[in-house]
């Protein structure tokens, strides 16, 4: 991979030769379905961070119980959502269509499927565990995981990784990382940029962001059209917290009183190894799955958990119908809500609840999926497609 020191002390890790620019008739793909409405959009693993493609509803402010003692909210945790929106509402003036998943390119008879996003404040429990070498793997999973809704195979990944005094040492851990996400993936690392940006970080830190790219046939697309009422719900298994909510989880475990060594009651592993768990990277399953044919529609359960990345992927007039004990919640979970003392509602909406990726199926390809997927790559029916907008939990 090239490598070479810039005026403005930045490495650059991308070959010359990688640098393709579309020919002049090629115009950015501008789809109208409900997918890419801004207003719909994901929170980022940046725990909701202000972004072009984040929005979703306004969160309330901590609540007091009768105790006097606050109940743990993500705006109590300082995300600010409002701005967010906002915003959101003044890109889409000027670049309307954002909001998917990923974005997508006409190409030929295909399209390229891009996405970006980081990992968040989980960084800040990297800093304090010494757990460098999956972040990387949080990281390409975030986009990958992304692009795989719309049906698309990841190509390629690039990487940036800033921080204020290099660490060659830990920098080789965080990369490594990423190489085995890029192979989880099936994709490639292609390249990427090493910043090194004296007093921007504290010492010691440093920040992530990824971009990856892949392509799916015009003909394939994976947009959630002919999505109707009776249709299931499949959930695959998340491993974990997986790359948001970190704000919220920090102010929790701050308020529980356990250090991140302590071991997180009723398992075998520790708080800090339990929270630093790498995000599944879903791709091969998801990409498996699809080629069998069924499959209408694919929400990946980020920032907004299940309120409001499922109803993106569907038409007008739709939503779903959870079944709230079709799957075992995590003992993590549990043990963030009772510290925390969250709502349901507001772990729904910050939290995967032990459900990473969503797929909407006919009846018929929901049979197949759930005889065919057991152990590792394990799937539950976790509700159905109904007549009317929102989430419902029954």
């Amino acid at each position: 991979m090239a490598t070479s020191f810039t005026p403005n002390a930045e490495l650059l890790r991308c070959p010359n030769n990688s640098i393709n620019k579309p020919s002049s008739d090629h115009k950015p793909f501008s789809p109208k379905p409900f997918l890419y409405k801004p207003i719909l959009s994901k929170l980022s693993s940046e725990d909701a961070n202000t972004s072009r493609r984040r929005a979703t509803h306004v969160v309330s402010s901590s609540l007091k119980e009768s105790s006097g003692e606050e109940r743990m909210t993500y705006k109590g945790a300082g995300v600010d959502i409002d701005a967010g929106s906002e915003l959101v509402r003044r890109i889409a003036k000027m670049a309307p269509g954002i909001g998917g998943f990923g974005g997508l390119f006409p190409h030929g008879d295909s399209y390229l499927v891009a996405g970006t996003d980081g990992v968040g404040t989980k960084l800040k429990l990297a800093f304090e565990t010494g757990i460098h070498d999956t972040i990387g793997i949080d990281l390409v999973a975030m986009s990958v995981n992304d692009i795989v809704t719309s049906g698309a195979k990841p190509l390629f990944f690039l990487d940036y990784f800033a921080t204020s005094r290099l660490d060659v040492d830990l920098a080789e851990k965080v990369i490594k990382g990423i190489v085995h996400g890029c192979q989880q993936s099936d994709c490639i690392l292609l390249g990427g940029e090493t910043a090194e940006m004296p007093d921007f970080y504290a010492d010691g830190e440093y920040d992530l962001s990824g971009f990856a790219v892949g392509d799916v046939k015009k003909d394939s697309v994976i947009d959630g059209k002919n999505i109707v009422a009776g249709d299931v719900l499949i959930g695959l298994p998340s491993s974990g917290v997986h790359s948001n909510g970190f704000s919220l989880v920090r102010k929790v475990v701050a308020r529980s009183g356990l250090s991140l060594t302590d071991q997180l009651p009723g398992e075998p592993t520790t708080l800090g190894e339990a929270l630093m768990a790498p995000t599944v990277i879903y791709v091969k399953q998801v990409l498996d799955i699809i080629s069998k044919g069924g499959v209408k529609g694919i929400a990946h359960i980020t920032g907004g958990g299940f309120t409001d990345n499922i109803p993106r992927v569907f038409p007008e007039g739709l939503g779903a119908s959870i079944y709230s004990n079709s799957w075992k919640i995590p003992s993590l979970f549990k043990w963030i809500q009772e510290a925390g003392k969250i709502e349901d509602a507001e772990m729904r909406r910050a939290f995967n609840m032990g459900i990473g990726m969503v797929l909407v199926v006919s009846p018929e390809a929901s049979v197949r999926i759930l005889e065919e997927t057991q152990g590792s790559n394990s799937a539950y029916k976790i509700g159905e497609v109904v007549k009317g907008e929102g989430v419902r939990f029954i």
